[in-house]
């Protein structure tokens, strides 16, 4: 015996019909078995309102944490990995493009500013190229007028990351 699976509609013209009380029973029990729905349901509730407030903190985190890198490469990847994924969960909760380009644009910011410029490890490297890769096919995706705003940081940061990193190359990446 297995149990069915049902789709988005279904559980959602099944939830408009529910009482508040117990609307709100079943969300606090969704909520006591995860703790990414326990942190997407207090985003929704608590931060959600102020966006560019709840953008700032995460980059103040992000900021902190990859200042407390390790100096050992492999262990240096491995944290700003975390961090990476950290910024993924955010960004699925927020669900905007620009906020999204507005966090990988200030982790990019910091790993220059926190990386050991003669570092030779490879997949150390590779973050920070594929996160620009990304940031490049987000801001392509944008309005005109949002694209104009994003490109010029963007540029800014191909610059400073020619200018640090030897084994960056910004042509590679221009939009």
């Amino acid at each position: 015996m297995s149990i069915s699976t049902y789709g988005l509609q279904d559980i959602k013209k099944e939830v408009q019909h529910l009482p508040h009380e117990q609307l709100a029973e079943l969300c606090l029990r969704l909520v006591r078995y995860k703790k990414e729905n326990k942190e997407l349901l207090a985003y929704l509730l608590f931060e959600a309102n102020d966006e560019h407030a709840f953008v700032e903190k995460v980059k103040a985190e992000v900021g902190f944490m990859l200042s407390q890198l390790p100096s050992h490469s492999y262990l240096a990847s491995k944290s700003v990995r975390k961090v990476l994924r950290l910024i993924g969960k955010y960004t699925k909760f927020i669900a905007s493009k620009p906020a999204e380009i507005d966090l990988l644009l200030s982790f990019c910011f910091n790993y220059l500013q926190y990386i050991n410029k003669n570092t030779s490890y490879k997949p150390l490297r590779l973050i920070l190229m594929r996160q620009v890769d990304k940031i490049n096919a987000n801001i392509k995706k944008l309005h005109e007028d949002l694209q104009f705003d994003h490109s010029q940081e963007y540029n800014r940061l191909l610059d400073e990351a020619e200018n640090k990193f030897p084994w960056f190359y910004k042509n590679d990446y221009l939009l």
